[in-house]
């Protein structure tokens, strides 16, 4: 039995006390910190930059998983490399040439990710699933946080870990939007690795012990 990982959404948290919260999350049982960067034009809205993260990571003491919702991403691979970023996901949907940004994410040493929103298939993945470390599957579309989670998610999970078995990949399974303690068994049932929760945690009136009850969830 494994212990799913816990990456709380930054993007929830509060920018007037964010060296607070991003201190909260060291000391809770939280495994990463998740960064959603959104510029505007991929997603109807947009969050923060370069300045932020790096503010971020001055004082974060777990690794950083950054989600770009953005347009191009390959502009800004090394950019992330050199803010010490742990793991960068870019959405499928945002790529031309997917495997070459996969490859240019590892070659500047960072994990690499992909992400799905609602719509798109997980079958789209079956020739790039060996080359990645994490799959993203967005629970709601991508752009604003405190959205309904979207239940056909769980069976996306499902068809997508079958994938990774049948290909003896070790890609994590991360599900992004919606998640919170009334979901996270479910979700690991299903499959998922890593779960991210922005609103759930940081509206909280106990972060520290909503985080604590979904990273005790067990998964198999």
């Amino acid at each position: 039995m494994n212990q799913v990982k816990i990456a709380p959404s930054l993007l929830a948290a509060d920018f007037g006390n964010l060296q607070r919260d991003v201190e909260m999350v060291n000391e809770s049982d939280a495994a990463w910190h998740h960064l959603d960067i959104m510029d505007g034009v991929f997603v109807p809205n947009i969050s923060y930059g370069m300045p932020v993260v790096k503010a971020i990571a001055k004082h974060a003491s777990k690794p950083l998983d950054a989600h770009l919702m953005i347009i191009d991403p390959d502009r800004y691979i090394q950019t992330f490399a050199d803010l010490g970023v742990y793991l960068l996901t870019v959405h499928y949907e945002a790529c031309q040439h997917l495997h070459r940004t996969v490859q240019a994410i590892r070659a500047a040493g960072m994990k690499a990710g992909v992400a799905l929103n609602p719509h798109t298939d997980v079958s789209l993945l079956k020739f790039i699933l060996k080359d990645l470390d994490l799959v993203l599957v967005m629970s709601v579309n991508p752009g604003f946080g405190g959205q309904s989670f979207i239940p056909a998610t769980y069976d996306k999970i499902r068809t997508l870990k079958k994938m990774l078995k049948d290909q003896e990949s070790s890609a994590l399974i991360e599900v992004d939007g919606g998640v919170g303690p009334d979901n996270a068994s479910k979700l690991i049932d299903a499959g998922a690795d890593v779960l991210v929760a922005g609103s759930s945690v940081f509206k909280a009136k106990d972060p520290k012990a909503i985080i604590a009850e979904m990273a005790s969830v067990k998964v198999s």
